[in-house]
């Protein structure tokens, strides 16, 4: 395949998705960068707007059912609650050679993707270090973090990888290569699994895990779950990984919140299927007990049902 990139296209404006476009917007032709979305949607951003950093962005919207040019590169950045709907409404952008590249949390969404599109179609990737909030049509955010990205092992590391790396460079987009996106991968479930989970069930902010007490054990508690499964399914999670992740944790926002914690105080449907869901499932299938991770899922779907 000879991969290059010019037309992107990008599905979902939640913090992830709005920061990606407004740096892409910047960096490329109106034309060449797409959002999809439905019409009630884009009737929505085009009369109320989105802001991102307090400034308006104009966007080219493009409907699900509008044939194009296939995307070189789709970013797909809706939650996973969507994603089933995602994957139909961006089938007139995949084309052979189109690169796609899920920012959802998990492990499950590249799977999801492929079973439609092909295995060949995926790029491996975790976002991290961003420090965000969307409220209503605005969103802001301190630090874009990176786009850490690559093979699921170092036979992986293909023409995919390196276009993309040169388009990034090129739109000087933060970026990371990793070889061992398996790992990562699993990483950064664990850690949301920990800190988005806990400070959700508490309903309070960073600050309550930088510091020593029942919420910070109930994180690390949880985090331990999906090591055990982690292993059971091949791969190993080191202890440095949870350290790892607790120094990440020391340098957010003390009065900020993970995006769970702001689903459930706006009284949206969070991602605790892709969190805990993932970790009970798996802990029944191997036969292991995960019983933070039980709570989490009983508390959450509970408070869901209420809504």
């Amino acid at each position: 395949m000879n991969y290059s990139i010019k037309k992107v296209s990008i599905i979902g404006l939640g913090s992830l998705g709005v920061m990606y476009a407004e740096h892409l917007s910047k960096k490329m032709d109106f034309e060449d960068l797409r959002i999809i979305a439905d019409k009630n949607r884009i009737d929505r951003y085009q009369k109320e707007g989105i802001y991102c950093n307090g400034k308006k962005c104009d966007f080219n919207y493009k409907a699900p059912d509008v044939v194009v040019e296939p995307a070189d590169l789709l970013i797909i950045a809706v939650k996973y609650t969507h994603l089933q709907e995602a994957i139909e409404e961006i089938k007139h952008h995949v084309g052979d050679n189109t690169i796609i590249l899920s920012v959802l949390n998990g492990i499950e969404s590249e799977k999801d993707i492929a079973k439609v599109y092909g295995e060949q179609h995926n790029v491996y990737c975790v976002a991290q270090g961003m420090t965000a909030s969307k409220i209503g049509n605005k969103m802001v955010y301190q630090n874009k973090g990176i786009l850490c990205f690559g093979g699921l092992n170092e036979i992986n590391n293909n023409e995919k990888v390196n276009c993309l790396k040169s388009f990034f460079d090129k739109v000087e987009m933060p970026y990371e290569i990793n070889n061992q996106m398996g790992i990562k991968l699993w990483s950064k479930l664990m850690l949301n699994v920990g800190v988005n989970q806990t400070l959700g069930y508490f309903n309070t902010t960073n600050q309550a895990v930088q510091k020593d007490g029942p919420e910070k054990d109930m994180m690390i508690e949880a985090m331990k779950e999906v090591q055990i499964v982690a292993q059971k399914e091949g791969i190993s999670l080191e202890k440095t990984e949870i350290d790892y992740w607790l120094k990440v944790i020391n340098t957010l926002n003390p009065n900020g919140m993970p995006s769970m914690a702001q689903d459930i105080k706006a009284k949206r449907y969070s991602e605790v299927e892709l969190f805990a869901g993932t970790i009970v499932r798996l802990g029944k299938k191997y036969n292991v007990p995960v019983p933070i991770n039980n709570l989490f899922y009983d508390f959450f779907t509970k408070l869901e049902r209420s809504y």
